[in-house]
């Protein structure tokens, strides 16, 4: 090597020196060297693998932004990410540099940037920076978020078509929680049966299950008839989950015959627990007004779900989209949640909903009592009465050896 040629280590000299303009155009061109065929006579081009080329553009947006060139920075770690696009340093000098030169794209490059967050301590300046990018990006969310929320609050008084409607509000908020990425997309995910054109909702809003009111009505009935079955020897009690050692369902392994999650069953698969339903007559009652499905060996399905505490449900999805589930929460302490998709909420005594279990769902006690929920099924309210009727019979028909979750 003569001595006029350049190599990393003298541009680490350089910059060592504190002489920085010079060590950034000597790694400008070292680089840019390196991706050329012919290279250059003046500079000694090492064989580098991806991270050692990449590490060397992050040096060089290092450098350009020690100097005040933030477009510069950019350009070089434009081209680390050429090397390696989900790569989290490279993200965040990215946002951080979008954030200095006050580009609109600032806030959507800190969300792309904290969604490759790794797990772990991290060294104080990053750290730091990290902050202060959450802080950025929140800011930008909720400053976008109204925008977008003014745009469609505008354009509906302008065409006249929006009224006050709470189901509209929702859908008009998710949606702009999709667009900022503040939520994932959530679908239907059925193990066995799917059919074609129902409405795919994590909740279903109340209009479209207006049965809940008499459910509802019937809460403190029904929750005496509960707590007179838990202290009854009579009452049936049993794991919700009950699988073969040999099935493939290594997320239910912890709770497998295990009474962290238990189960008084009042209809299961179709058939009346009699032990359990004539001590709940007036549960029984209210649950045979409901649209409930009529498949052999499948539905009707209604119990008493026992969640001990600090127990957790994995996240899980149902058997088939043509039906709903439903609870009603009879005993819940503060701070149980369940979430469905990309929505949680916290069970409320007496105040009951309508869910798809199709859709990814979780559910957690974190407190030290028990939590009781009655859980019951009905049809899904998208299924006209013709298509029930046929649903049933081929459900039936194809049969199924799951446990009706």
């Amino acid at each position: 090597m003569n001595s006029g040629t350049t190599t990393f280590a003298q541009v680490d000299r350089l910059t060592a020196a504190g002489n920085l303009p010079a060590a950034a155009q000597a790694l400008q061109i070292l680089l840019e060297s390196a991706g050329s065929e012919s290279g250059s006579p003046d500079f000694e081009l090492p064989s580098l693998d991806v991270p050692a080329l990449m590490a060397q553009w992050l040096k060089l947006a290092g450098l350009r932004r020690a100097l005040r060139q933030p477009h510069k920075a950019l350009e070089a770690v434009h081209r680390a990410l050429e090397l390696a696009p989900l790569d989290f340093m490279a993200l965040v000098m990215r946002a951080g540099l979008l954030e200095r030169i006050g580009d609109a794209q600032a806030g959507a490059a800190w969300g792309e940037a904290l969604a490759q967050l790794p797990e772990g301590p991290m060294p104080s300046p990053l750290e730091a920076a990290v902050a202060a990018g959450r802080a950025f990006h929140a800011n930008w969310l909720e400053e976008r978020g109204q925008h977008l929320e003014q745009v469609a609050r505008t354009a509906g008084q302008e065409a006249e078509t929006i009224e006050a409607d709470a189901d509209l509000d929702w859908r008009m908020a998710r949606f702009r929680d999709n667009i900022l990425r503040k939520t994932r997309v959530y679908h239907s995910e059925p193990t066995h049966f799917h059919y074609p054109g129902l409405v795919e909702r994590e909740f279903h809003p109340r209009h479209a299950t207006p049965w809940l009111a008499e459910v509802e009505a019937g809460f403190e009935a029904i929750r005496a008839e509960m707590l007179a079955l838990m202290q009854s020897e009579r009452a049936e009690l049993e794991p919700y989950i009950q699988y073969e050692d040999r099935e493939n369902l290594a997320q239910w392994r912890p709770l497998n015959r295990s009474r962290d999650w238990s189960a008084i069953h009042l209809l299961r698969h179709g058939r009346e627990v009699t032990h359990n339903a004539a001590q709940a007559p007036r549960t029984m009652e209210i649950l045979s007004r409901l649209p409930q499905p009529q498949v052999a060996g499948a539905s009707p399905n209604a119990m008493f779900s026992l969640l001990a505490p600090h127990t957790a449900i994995p996240p899980h999805v149902g058997v088939d989209n043509t039906r709903l589930v439903c609870h009603l929460p009879l005993v819940v302490p503060p701070g149980c949640w369940f979430r469905v998709g990309a929505e949680t909420r916290e069970w409320r005594e007496g105040e009951a909903f309508a869910f798809d279990d199709t859709i990814e769902h979780e559910a957690m006690n974190p407190t030290d009592v028990l939590r009781i929920v009655l859980i019951f099924d009905v049809w899904h309210y998208g299924l006209a009465e013709t298509e029930r009727g046929a649903v049933a019979a081929t459900i039936a028909a194809a049969g199924r050896d799951v446990d009706g979750r």
